[in-house]
């Protein structure tokens, strides 16, 4: 987590399309800002480190953890939440999650649906490698993982077939 000045300051951002402005302290987890001030309870508090992706969200596109991340890393920026996800990505990956049966007890998901579909945004056809690689750092307690990164197979099968 970086420090900002630790006085007061004006962020402005883009929240799942819609403009939002926070005047406080800039050091402030996005996560704390996201839950706490604007009810949006998708995104989950897990560690609070930055080492379980519970909290993941996008800014600018790229997968961060929200709860280490200083609300005014996104001043001037677009953040995407679980409840903002729009894309034919992240709408396969949702498919493919329901249809094969991924969650367990449910708590790393959006996490862990907000990684997998910035995975797929990127690259429409991931090798395993390059599943692990997108998902290292989200855990998922219930050991999903082979279930997971099936999903994200289907879910870039499903875009595939939808190109062709």
């Amino acid at each position: 987590m970086s420090n900002f000045d630790a006085g007061e300051m004006m962020i402005a951002f883009e929240l799942n399309g819609e403009k939002v402005t926070w005047e406080g302290d800039p050091n402030m987890p996005l996560l704390w800002y996201v839950r706490d001030e604007l009810n949006l309870t998708g995104s989950k508090f897990g560690c609070g480190v930055a080492m379980c992706g519970a909290c993941t969200m996008h800014l600018n596109g790229a997968p961060i953890r929200s709860c280490s991340t200083p609300i005014a890393a996104a001043n001037g920026g677009s953040i995407t939440t679980i409840e903002g996800l729009t894309s034919e990505a992240s709408k396969a990956i949702q498919t493919a999650w329901q249809k094969l049966d991924v969650v367990q007890c449910g708590y790393c998901q959006s996490g862990q649906v907000m990684s997998a579909t910035a995975l797929l945004e990127k690259n429409k056809s991931p090798s395993n490698e390059d599943i692990d690689m997108a998902m290292q750092g989200n855990v998922c307690r219930c050991a999903t993982y082979q279930r997971i990164r099936a999903a994200i197979h289907e879910a870039a099968d499903s875009l595939a077939k939808e190109v062709s």
